[in-house]
């Protein structure tokens, strides 16, 4: 007589797993009637890595895993091009890393297209109207070298000189005008802009500067007012000693009126015989009438010529 402990209550349940069998699209892993249905993902794990050690890596193995083919034709020399005025044969020499790469020699065409000034800008102006020209390099323009290291306001390199030296008459004065430049790789780059007009007299020490300019090297020079307020906060005269010249070019109004009416972008000194202008530009024909006017109205309150 059978008893519930004859047998498992559990073996009739239909979700013990006794019956199951691998999808059809999956393959019948040896259960079912597809032979040539693509092998269950164990089947996939075994092969053929596992099971045959001889078979085709390409078939299991990523895209682009190994490195590509050596081709012969990417090891052979590129041809031989001739040398012109925009190639660079190979260095020379040894080192880790090859031979330290020549300079390139300027071709005819950038010889003659070289730097030189402005051309069609101030130094055309300066042509037109009879004006000389040269290059800084002068027998006259030995003074300028002195005149550029009095300036107030520049910061020079080892290398900065002028260049581009125009002179001429503007009205009642004989001027000089020039830009410092410096070298910048192969080009020459202009850095301030100078007008000066030489004296013949004795011209006392003064420098007239923009209030908002950073003052330096003004060491022995002291402030001179000029008893207009509105100037005073806009401008500063600095002299070396009170002398009338210097008080009537303190209180000048034609001088006042002039630079109030200008962005406060220059500055004036006195240095090497030359009553000067300075700005931080190169020079164009506007800066010239610019600076002309203002030089004209300071030597005439000076009374120096």
């Amino acid at each position: 007589m059978s008893t519930p402990r004859d047998r498992d209550p559990f073996d009739d349940r239909p979700d013990d797993g006794s019956n199951w069998q691998e999808p059809p699209h999956l393959g019948d892993g040896g259960n079912g009637p597809a032979d040539d249905a693509e092998p269950n993902f164990a089947d996939r794990r075994r092969t053929p890595r596992d099971e045959d050690p001889n078979a085709d890596r390409d078939a299991w193995q990523p895209p682009g895993w190994d490195l590509p083919a050596t081709d012969p034709a990417r090891d052979r020399p590129a041809p031989d091009r001739p040398a012109g005025p925009d190639t660079e044969q190979p260095p020379a020499g040894g080192g880790l890393f090859g031979g330290r790469r020549r300079v390139r020699e300027p071709g005819e065409v950038e010889k003659v297209f070289a730097y030189q000034g402005d051309l069609v800008g101030a130094q055309a102006w300066a042509v037109q109207r009879g004006w000389t020209v040269s290059d800084g390099t002068g027998p006259g323009d030995g003074p300028l070298a002195d005149l550029v290291a009095s300036a107030p306001m520049m910061r020079l390199g080892k290398d900065s000189r002028p260049a581009g030296v125009m002179r001429g008459r503007a009205g009642a004065l004989e001027l000089v005008a020039f830009d410092v430049v410096y070298a910048s790789g192969r080009y020459i780059v202009p850095q301030y802009a100078v007008t000066a007009a030489p004296m013949l007299g004795t011209v006392p020490t003064f420098r007239l500067s923009p209030a908002r300019f950073w003052k330096h090297r003004t060491g022995g020079l002291l402030q001179l007012p000029s008893g207009n307020e509105a100037f005073d906060l806009r401008w500063v005269l600095l002299v070396a000693e009170d002398s009338p010249r210097l008080q009537r070019l303190a209180q000048d109004s034609a001088v006042q009126s002039l630079l109030l009416g200008t962005d406060d972008g220059d500055e004036f000194w006195s240095a090497a015989g030359h009553v000067a202008a300075v700005r931080p530009d190169g020079h164009r024909p506007e800066l010239l009438e610019h600076h002309a006017r203002l030089l004209t109205a300071i030597v005439a309150a000076l009374g120096v010529g």
